[in-house]
């Protein structure tokens, strides 16, 4: 700011006098405070462009919403297309149940509806080596040497080496060699105060394919001998054909099913494999939940109650989307989905009624399939009105989106422009403000001039 004080030597007159500036303009001559005034000035003359920023705020508010409607739009998509789907996913999903608690049946999506009887042969085992000889864990067991000898059928004899041959160290090079077998020393009793433990070797795996022979490194019987059981296949009957497993699970023994023995398992057990009506509603109302969720975003936004309105209160794009939301529940031929549990109640959102969705499955599974399933069932209009609205290069919100995006680009312009303006006006302010100023300056050195030249005419009259 630029502001003027003057001085006046007494005598001078006003015309000829000489003055000296400041850089403020503080009311030094008004007694104003116009730095004060000229900013409340500015206050007013930036109202426009405030509701400009205000409109900015809301667009960029507005934006954040349809974002986030378009997300969970796009996430419905998913769903949708998931659920439209008959060979895969849930409705391909079966349920396989066993009347045996001893034998577990699981279906995968190749399995077909079916119902069997299962007969269990005979549980698979590992095979075992119990050794005689009790021994402390520091007894030299080895013979002549520090090693032991693997043998199986159709396989390399392997030579595993200990340290010094101890019963301690057998037991660890077994179980280091990893060479199929697994070893555990079982605690017997005791011997003159000296723990005594046995050896006891095992299959890691089930089967009769499993069987091993340990002896010292020369072939003699280490520790004894040993007492066998002897590792064997699991088996079963279906119908009268025997299948066999090395372990006690038989994978795909009919296509898509997988049937497990328990390691007690006995007798029969009746198999049957079906539609999962239970898994399947609850697919089916996971979806309408997150159709529902969509829904009540939506009318929260554009709500226009008296209790309030929401942030994009009115808004035709998001309305258009909701209404074809809840029209899609009804099928083109002029039919309802009630049948199958699903409904609109009176306030627009979407009902399920699990029992008689389920009452529905279980006695035609491919006619409810058919109703939700394809371009045309229920799922698939969701996902096309879906689609409509958020597609990323046409979608009615995501249109919107960029509307409101251009609005807000529009505005910033328009703020640049107040910019400007009113900085040409602050500039016009100041320099008013500054002639105010220097002329009272003048004014007021006039008027102390003018004082003291009636001061001296009085004082040489007396």
């Amino acid at each position: 700011h630029a502001g003027f004080f003057m001085r006046t030597a007494p005598g001078a007159p006003p015309e000829g006098m000489t003055m000296a500036a400041t850089s403020s303009i503080g009311g030094l001559a008004s007694g104003l405070e116009t730095a004060t005034i000229i900013s409340q000035l500015m206050a007013l003359e930036a109202v426009p462009q405030t509701k400009l920023k205000t409109q900015v705020t809301t667009e960029q508010s507005k934006i954040s919403a349809l974002q986030k409607v378009n997300t969970a739009l796009q996430a419905l998509v998913t769903s949708a297309g998931a659920m439209s789907t008959s060979a895969t996913g849930s409705w391909a999903t079966l349920a396989a149940t066993s009347s045996n608690a001893g034998v577990t049946v699981k279906a995968s999506s190749t399995a077909v509806p079916a119902t069997f009887t299962v007969t269990v042969g005979q549980t698979a085992l590992s095979h075992q080596a119990a050794f005689t000889d009790a021994h402390a864990r520091t007894d030299v067991v080895t013979g002549a040497t520090t090693g032991v000898l693997l043998k199986r059928d159709g396989q390399d004899d392997v030579q595993i080496a200990t340290a010094n041959g101890t019963l301690e160290e057998l037991a660890a090079a077994i179980n280091a060699a990893d060479a199929g077998v697994r070893a555990t020393l079982v605690r017997t009793g005791t011997s003159g105060g000296t723990d005594q433990y046995r050896l006891l070797v095992e299959s890691a795996t089930t089967g009769a394919a499993g069987a091993f022979e340990l002896t010292g490194s020369d072939g003699a019987d280490l520790l004894g001998g040993a007492t066998v059981r002897a590792g064997r296949d699991a088996s079963i009957s279906i119908g009268g054909i025997d299948a066999t497993s090395p372990t006690n699970t038989f994978a795909d023994v009919v296509p898509g099913l997988t049937v497990t023995l328990g390691s007690g398992a006995t007798g029969t057990a009746d198999i049957a494999v079906s539609r999962d009506a239970a898994a399947q509603a609850g697919s089916v109302k996971s979806f309408v939940d997150q159709v529902n969720a969509l829904l009540t975003q939506v009318a929260s936004l554009t709500a226009t109650s008296k209790d309030g309105k929401g942030l994009l209160a009115g808004d035709s794009t998001l309305r258009r989307v909701a209404g074809a939301l809840q029209d899609a529940i009804y099928p083109s031929d002029g039919t309802s989905m009630a049948k199958f549990g699903v409904e609109v109640d009176r306030y627009g959102k979407l009902t399920f009624d699990s029992e008689k969705f389920t009452e529905a499955y279980q006695a035609d599974p491919a006619a409810v399939a058919a109703a939700f399933t394809g371009a045309t069932g229920f799922a698939g209009r969701i996902k096309a009105v879906a689609d409509a609205a958020s597609d990323k290069f046409e979608g009615s919100v995501t249109n919107a989106i960029t509307s409101h995006s251009t609005t807000i680009t529009r505005l910033n312009e328009n703020i640049e422009r107040w910019d400007a303006r009113l900085e040409l006006r602050r500039t016009a302010l100041e320099r008013q403000y500054t002639a105010l100023e220097t002329a009272l300056s003048h004014l007021q050195s006039q008027s102390s001039w003018l004082t003291s030249q009636l001061a001296s005419l009085s004082a040489s009259t007396d």
